[in-house]
C-alpha cells in the first residue's frame, strides 16, 4: 500500500505489532534526471549534496539515524546494535533496540524486512540473485533467532524488485538455485526461440527461500520496480539511477 510518511511518498506492507517499516519511491527529494527524486545512494554517481539532502529527508521521517550499509551482493549480516562502522561491507542488519532504525538500498534487488510475531526483533536485507542464492535470507534469520531464541515465529515481507516478466538470466543464473530443487527451477521460465535465456521470479524464489528457512507468514508487495518507471529506480531499465531504500525499526 501507498502512504505518505512526513512528507514522503512511501511504499509498505501489512501493519505487524511493536514494528514499522516503509520503502521509500523516488518522490519527495532534489535529484535531477536520472536520479530524480529521492536518490538515496551515495555510489550512484549522483550529486553527494543532493543524497544527503535526501537521507536528511528520510532522517526526518524515522526516529534515529539509520544504519546504511555498502552493499556487496553477499549474505553477511550485521548486528546493528554491537556499533558497528560507519557504512560496514554487508547485505543485511538485525536490531533488538527499539528505535535503531536498519535500511538496505535497492533498484531491482528486493528489500526484504523480517521479524518475529512479537515484534521483539527486526531484520532487513538486500537480496538480489546473489545474494539470494548465497543464503543471505536465512543469515538474517539465524542472527535474528540468536537475539530472541523465544520467539514464537516469523514474518516477512518483500518490497518493490523486479517482477518476473522484466528479469531474464541465463543460464547461470538458474543453475546458482539448483540446489533448491524443482520447485525452484519451475520458477524460470524459458524464453522461447532464446536458448539459455529464462525468466527468473526472484519474489517467488525469495518466498520460498524464507518458507523453508520457517518464516511462516511472508509476503511480497507483487511492485515492479522495472515497469513502474513513475514510482521506482531500475538499474536494469536505466543503467544509470537513482537508490531507494526498506527503512525498518522497533517501535
Amino acid at each position: 500500500m501507498e502512504r505518505l510518511i512526513h512528507g514522503l511518498t512511501v511504499v509498505t506492507g501489512p501493519q505487524w505489532p511493536g514494528v514499522q517499516y516503509f520503502c521509500t519511491t523516488r518522490a519527495g527529494g532534489v535529484g535531477t534526471a536520472p536520479h530524480d527524486t529521492l536518490n538515496l545512494g551515495l555510489r550512484a554517481d549522483d550529486r553527494p549534496e543532493a543524497v544527503r539532502e535526501n537521507r536528511r529527508r528520510v532522517r526526518a521521517a524515522v526516529p534515529g539515524e539509520p544504519l546504511w550499509l555498502r552493499q556487496v551482493h553477499g549474505a553477511e549480516v550485521v548486528d546493528a546494535d554491537a556499533g558497528p562502522a560507519a557504512e560496514p561491507a554487508a547485505d543485511a542488519s538485525v536490531t533488538a533496540a527499539r528505535g535503531r532504525v536498519l535500511a538496505v538500498m535497492v533498484a531491482d534487488c528486493l528489500p526484504v524486512f523480517i521479524t518475529d510475531l512479537d515484534g521483539v526483533v527486526v531484520g532487513a536485507a538486500h537480496a538480489g540473485w546473489r545474494g539470494l542464492a548465497g543464503g543471505v535470507l536465512e543469515a538474517t534469520l539465524r542472527s535474528l533467532r540468536a537475539k530472541a531464541p523465544g520467539a514464537r515465529g516469523w514474518r516477512a515481507w518483500i518490497g518493490p524488485g523486479i517482477g518476473p516478466a522484466a528479469f531474464e538470466v541465463g543460464d547461470d543464473v538458474r543453475a546458482a538455485f539448483a540446489a533448491d530443487g524443482p520447485e525452484a527451477q519451475a520458477l524460470f521460465a524459458p524464453r522461447p526461440g532464446l536458448p539459455g535465456k529464462w525468466l527468473a521470479d526472484l519474489p517467488a524464489l525469495a518466498l520460498l527461500r524464507l518458507r523453508r528457512a520457517g518464516v511462516e507468514d511472508a509476503h511480497a508487495s507483487g511492485l515492479c520496480t522495472v515497469s513502474d518507471p513513475a514510482r521506482f529506480f531500475s538499474y536494469r531499465r536505466d543503467g544509470t539511477t537513482g537508490r531507494m531504500a526498506l527503512l525498518a525499526w522497533r517501535e
